[in-house]
Order: structure tokens, then sequence, then C-alpha cells
């Protein structure tokens, strides 16, 4: 792998946007392009192209569009029903966080957040404006940055290298929504395997936990990989049930070789009045400061448990599935299917559970079949199935 021989410092890096977040949120490292230059899939063509092998779904996007009027009621219910759990949740990440760095950093050496775009970013943006709140008694010097991971091509070198040169003496952590199935996270890992020699200068800056542990962050971590998460429940993460309109109006990712540069991302610029990235920041920032008690630290793990793994091989087994990106588990992901891809049929512990009234409602639209198997998927509350396209799919 060749990367383009750039020498980056903190100044270099102010060059770059933060979407819709402010500046003071996140620097996210994506060569933004226009959307006009990028071509617009339909997400049946899309399918096809991706289960055929003839392209990967991180060279081509499906456009997005404002959520239906539905859909942003619901997002609203779930932010009523979820922004006190989320604000609570992130205090005891950063009460963590804090316990596990507060002798370890420092304003010229802070703590650096990766958020991994896109449903890390709303996260991240979270957790360093809880870092920042030098009211609060987790105050710890840190700095936010997104950067790209698309699956079987891994996190973008050419950002993570940006950002080894620009903090050479600090910390890193991987901060993510939630896990599926762990694939993102042995994807992390893989990219990362470069620097597990103790003798790699950067080795200290990424396992600075212990030489095999990857220090991923997840809100919630039902598939049992992350270093540190909040919960390893499936709930509805209000940030999860929109797309870009929750994540600083940035697209899905799109790959780039990394001799040309950066991933690349398109910036909906026509989607601003229906954005909601820093409404839900502030909001969830505001009842993570009003919370009365203090925060009880979280267990860190050294080794990823994969508690799920069991689960996915008996629903590939009985529903005759090769291929186990057809298989999309987490409320947050089940949603995310449903709008971006063709699903066959959705998979419910619960026929009428509140957290899943969206893709109820999303299926009952457009036709698609809800089977209920109780604790059969525990601890997942929801599961799409990819529509299959092609015999070795």
């Amino acid at each position: 792998m060749t990367l383009p021989n750039i020498q980056t410092n903190r100044a270099n890096l102010n060059n770059y946007g933060s979407g819709s977040y402010l500046a003071s949120d996140v620097t996210v490292l994506l060569d933004i392009v226009d959307k006009d230059a990028v071509a617009d899939v339909p997400v049946s063509q899309k399918e096809a192209l991706i289960q055929s092998g003839q392209r990967h779904y991180s060279d081509m996007l499906t456009l997005e569009q404002a959520p239906t009027a539905m859909h942003e009621e619901l997002y609203q219910q779930a932010l009523a029903q979820g922004g006190k759990r989320a604000a609570t949740d992130i205090a005891r990440l950063a009460h963590t966080l804090h316990h596990v760095f507060c002798h370890d950093v420092s304003d010229e050496h802070p703590l650096v957040l990766i958020s991994l775009v896109r449903a890390g970013l709303p996260i991240g943006v979270l957790l360093q404006r809880a870092l920042s709140d030098t009211d609060s008694s987790y105050h710890l010097p840190s700095i936010h940055y997104g950067i790209s991971i698309i699956r079987d091509r891994g996190l973008d070198p050419v950002a993570l290298q940006m950002l080894l040169d620009a903090y050479p003496n600090s910390p890193i952590v991987f901060v993510d929504g939630w896990t599926g199935k762990g694939a993102i996270y042995k994807e992390l890992a893989r990219s990362l395997d470069v620097f597990s020699d103790t003798a790699h200068a950067n080795f200290a800056n990424i396992f600075h936990q212990g030489a095999d542990v990857i220090p991923l962050l997840t809100l919630a971590d039902p598939a049992g990989v992350a270093w540190l998460a909040a919960s390893a429940e499936d709930w509805l993460i209000p940030s999860g049930l929109l797309n870009s309109t929750v994540s600083g109006l940035i697209s899905r990712s799109l790959y780039t070789e990394p001799s040309s540069g950066l991933h690349r991302s398109v910036f909906y610029e026509d989607l601003i009045d229906a954005d909601h990235s820093v409404a839900f920041i502030d909001h969830v920032d505001a009842a993570r400061r009003s919370l009365s008690t203090l925060p009880k630290r979280l267990s860190t793990y050294q080794q990823p448990r994969y508690q799920t793994a069991a689960l996915i091989d008996a629903l590939a087994t009985d529903y005759d599935i090769t291929n186990r990106n057809r298989i999309k588990p987490t409320i947050a992901e089940a949603t995310r299917a449903i709008l971006r891809r063709d699903p066959e049929r959705i998979l419910l512990a619960t026929a009428a559970h509140p957290d899943t009234i969206l893709l109820r409602h999303l299926c009952a639209q457009r036709g698609i079949t809800i089977e209920v198997l109780g604790d059969k998927i525990y601890p997942y509350q929801a599961i799409t199935l990819i529509k299959q396209r092609s015999k070795d799919s």
C-alpha cells in the first residue's frame, strides 16, 4: 500500500471541514466532492451490482432524500424517549475515559477521539462535548476527528497517518455508534495490525491498553467486541434512526485508493432544512449537564467476546445465507438497511416493541415480511435480512 507523502501538523488539519457540526466539535478528514459528480445508483441496481461482485458498495452511492414526516415524528419520539439514556451513557463513557487517561494526556498531548464515519460521528461529538466540559468531574484534554472505515477495504490509512503525524505522543480511541455482528471491529483490527509490532513508532498511540487490545468505544455493543461500551443492549439510539441528517449532512464514505488521497464523501447541502445534527447534540448534551448523580465507571475488556457469533451462524443456516453481509442486526442497522438496501424480511424479538415502531411502519409501507422470533435473536431486537440477488450471495 502506497501512501501519499504527506507530513501533517495540527495547523494543516484546520483546513478540513466539520460537515454541519460546529468546528469545535469535530474535524472530518474526508475529501468532500460535489454531489453531481457522484453517480446516483438506485437501490435495486446497487444491490445487484454488490451481490454479483461487479461493484463494491463503497464505489457507489444512492443519494439520500429528506426523511418523511412520519420518519421525522418517530425520530422525535425516539429522542424524547432515549435522550436521557444517551446522556447518561455518554457521561459514563466520559467518566471512564477520564479514569483511564487522566495521567497520560495534557493540553499539548490530548486524547485523540477518532469517530468512524458515519455512525460514530454523533457519539464522538457528544463525547468531545462531555470531555471538554470544565464544570464536570471528568474533564479531559481531548480532540475529535472523523475518518472513514469501509468493510473489506479498511480504515482510511491516509487520514490515520495524518493524525499520527500531528499527534505523535497522544493515545487514540476509536468511536462508533454500536456494534452489529462485529464486522467493523474486525476491519479495524485488520487495519491496525501494521502498528502491532512493539517496535513500531506508533505502537503506543494505538495499543495503549495492551498489545492485543483494539481501543474501540461504542454506545451499545451487542456483538461483544468493544474495549469500552455503555451497554450490550440493542436499544433505540435516536441517532440510529436517521442517516446524514443526524451525522453532519455527510454521506456514507466512498473509497479512494490510498495513493490518491483521502476517502471521499458528499455533503448534502440540499438537506440543510431537515438537518438535526447540532440540535441532536445540543439536546443530549443539555440532558447530560442536568444529570444529578455522579456517573458510574464502566468495565473495559481486553479481548472481544463475540457473544452473538453463534446466533449469526444459526441465522445463516436457517435462512440459507452464505454471505454474512446480508444479515444486518440491531435496530439501527435494520432500519438503515431498509432505507438503503433491498430487504427480504425483518426478524423481530417481539411483535410490538416500542423501539421498532419505525421498522414496522417501513415494512408496512413496502410490503416487507416480518417474523417474530422471541428470544431466539436475543440480544438483538431486530435484524434485517437483505434479499438474495445472485446464487453465490
